[in-house]
C-alpha cells in the first residue's frame, strides 16, 4: 500500500508542472494580446504618438514574456523536487 502511495505521489509533480507552465503560457499570451490590442487603439486614436506607444508596448510584453519564461522555469524545476 506504501509502494502505491510513494507512486501516486510522484507522478503528481509532473502533471503539476505541466499544468503549471499551461497556465503560464495561457497568461502571457492574454497579456500581450491586451498590450498589441490597446496599443493598436491608441495609435488608431493618435497616430502622432505611434512611436512612443509602439515603443511602452514592446517593453511591456519583453517584461511579461520574461515573467513567463521565469514561471515555466520554476515549474520545471518544481517537477523534479
Amino acid at each position: 500500500m506504501a509502494n502505491l502511495l510513494n507512486i501516486l505521489l510522484e507522478s503528481w509533480g509532473p502533471l503539476g508542472a505541466g499544468i503549471g507552465a499551461g497556465l503560464v503560457a495561457i497568461g502571457a499570451g492574454l497579456g500581450i494580446g491586451q498590450i498589441g490590442g490597446r496599443a493598436a487603439e491608441g495609435i488608431a486614436r493618435q497616430p502622432e504618438s505611434a512611436n512612443d506607444i509602439r515603443g511602452t508596448a514592446i517593453i511591456l510584453a519583453a517584461f511579461i514574456e520574461g515573467v513567463a519564461l521565469f514561471g515555466a522555469v520554476i515549474c520545471f524545476l518544481a517537477m523534479n523536487a
